[in-house]
């Protein structure tokens, strides 16, 4: 079973979005999601659960830097692979959009056999951190399950050793048993 993975593409430039759609179509089980403007961009991903971003370096208003400043902010979207895409090859870009959390870089003119391997490295990425998460989840569900099962065998224990008590010292055992009915009493009484 294909597991469907949603792309989301943020350029300003109607023709790269459509080339970037077209390539992402080329993988399997992927959908993609287009906007011109970062911020309708921004708006979808926190309404949604992306599992790539591809994002252009050079727009109006919010750039691609700003974007994935923003996009860090949004609760869930720490980890999100983020692939930039930019004319510019300069190295302090680079850097910073690192620091911002971008994960990987393709140059314009983009190379579409680069940008498929790279798009489905990151997608393979993010759906291992996924199942990763969903495998931490369901442990910690495991280890409280056991954990009520040993509290519960704890109390069935000391039941049966107060039993035991009662058989070996009958006075003992029934004091256990008519304070055990006092107590339930007094709580039932301050109760109503």
């Amino acid at each position: 079973m294909t597991v469907v993975q949603n792309v989301l593409i943020v350029d300003d430039t109607e023709i790269n979005l459509i080339l970037f759609a077209a390539l992402v179509k080329k993988l399997d089980g992927c959908v993609s999601h287009t906007f011109a403007d970062a911020l309708e961009g921004l708006a979808w991903a926190t309404e949604n659960d992306p599992d790539l971003v591809i994002v252009d370096y050079m727009m109006p208003g919010v750039d691609g830097l700003e974007f994935i400043s923003r996009l860090r902010q949004i609760r869930g979207r720490e980890s999100v692979p983020v692939l930039m895409i930019t004319a510019n090859d300069q190295k302090q870009l680079r850097y910073r959009a690192l620091d911002l959390g971008a994960n990987d870089f393709l140059i314009k003119p983009v190379d579409k056999v680069e940008f498929l391997a790279r798009a489905k490295n990151m997608l393979t990425l993010s759906q291992a951190s996924r199942q990763l998460a969903d495998r931490a989840t369901w442990l910690a569900e495991e280890v409280r399950k056991a954990t009520a099962e040993i509290v519960a065998r704890e109390r069935e224990t000391v039941f049966r050793l107060c039993k035991a008590a009662e058989y070996r010292d009958p006075e003992t055992g029934a004091h256990i048993l008519r304070m055990a009915h006092r107590s339930e009493e007094r709580r039932v009484g301050k109760e109503c």
